[in-house]
């Protein structure tokens, strides 16, 4: 199957990422429909036009027309719903997703999928502080990344489409990992500093902060602001890689806390050099 304007798109979760998978796909030309338990989410994106179709119960005739099935909810909760209504599936389907951590739920589901449906995972590395079908749009994938993680079980076709799909959203860069290597490099670019975040904000108790940082402080907590149901489960599923990464850069703030008690401003001046011409490489991007 490839993707094109008669594809069958059905988005599962309409929250700010499946809102927004929907607006670029219906922006696109594809005919997108929705299934969310939240039915105000669902009246909200017919009202304005970013699905064609939506419901709030699975059923036979709605999920088992759809070509591409897109799955934006928490790994748990997908695992489950696909475990509850994989038999409403078409035979052929094809299967996506849009969750941060692929080892577990591709070992979970490997366990149960039916064989005559596919399911080839994805990441869009993406998002924004805010949550909800009513804050979500498609801006947010310009520019931005999108990682297909294949297994040996997925066939070049599904692979094809998965590509494509992150093509017609709109992302600048589509790549392609597997899931040991998706999780470890989600560990460190996105669930450690996330970390980081976090702990910048829980560190230090000082109610009035807001009135004396400057942009730096703004910039490095914008993620502080951390949905804490979605996150605390990716960092459990994805445990050992961030525990790792954690290591990582506990041992390298160790090395800056030693050279600044030892008075050591050439390693200081070292570990600058090589932030800033690392740092860099994302400017030629």
């Amino acid at each position: 199957m490839s993707l094109d304007h008669n594809t069958r798109i059905l988005i599962v979760g309409l929250g700010l990422m499946g809102g927004s998978y929907a607006r670029a796909l219906t922006d696109a030309g594809y005919a997108v429909s929705a299934l969310d338990t939240n039915e105000k989410s669902i009246s909200f994106a017919l009202r304005e036009g970013i699905i064609q179709n939506g419901g709030t119960a699975p059923t036979k005739d709605f999920v088992g027309n759809a070509d591409l099935v897109i799955f934006a909810l928490y790994p748990h909760i997908f695992i489950e719903w696909l475990r509850q209504y994989q038999h409403l599936l078409r035979p052929g389907a094809i299967l996506t997703d849009v969750t941060g951590v692929k080892a577990l739920p591709l070992r979970e589901i490997g366990k149960f999928l039916r064989p005559d449906v596919e399911f080839i995972a994805a990441h869009p590395m993406a998002g924004r502080e805010v949550y909800g079908v009513e804050n979500s749009t498609a801006a947010i994938f310009q520019g931005a990344n999108f990682i297909v993680v294949p297994t040996k079980e997925n066939t070049p076709a599904a692979v094809s489409l998965c590509r494509e799909l992150g093509k017609t959203l709109g992302f600048a860069r589509v790549s392609e990992l597997s899931p040991e290597e998706h999780d470890e490099m989600i560990g460190f670019v996105s669930q450690l500093t996330h970390c980081i975040a976090v702990a910048l904000m829980t560190c230090k108790d000082n109610q009035h902060l807001v009135d004396y940082t400057g942009d730096s402080f703004r910039d490095l907590t914008r993620i502080a602001r951390i949905n804490d149901a979605m996150w605390s489960e990716l960092f459990l599923d994805n445990k050992e890689a961030l525990l790792r990464e954690m290591d990582l850069f506990i041992g390298e703030m160790q090395t800056l806390r030693e050279a600044l008690n030892a008075d050591d401003r050439e390693t200081l001046r070292e570990k600058m050099r090589l932030s800033t011409a690392r740092r860099a490489l994302f400017d030629k991007k």
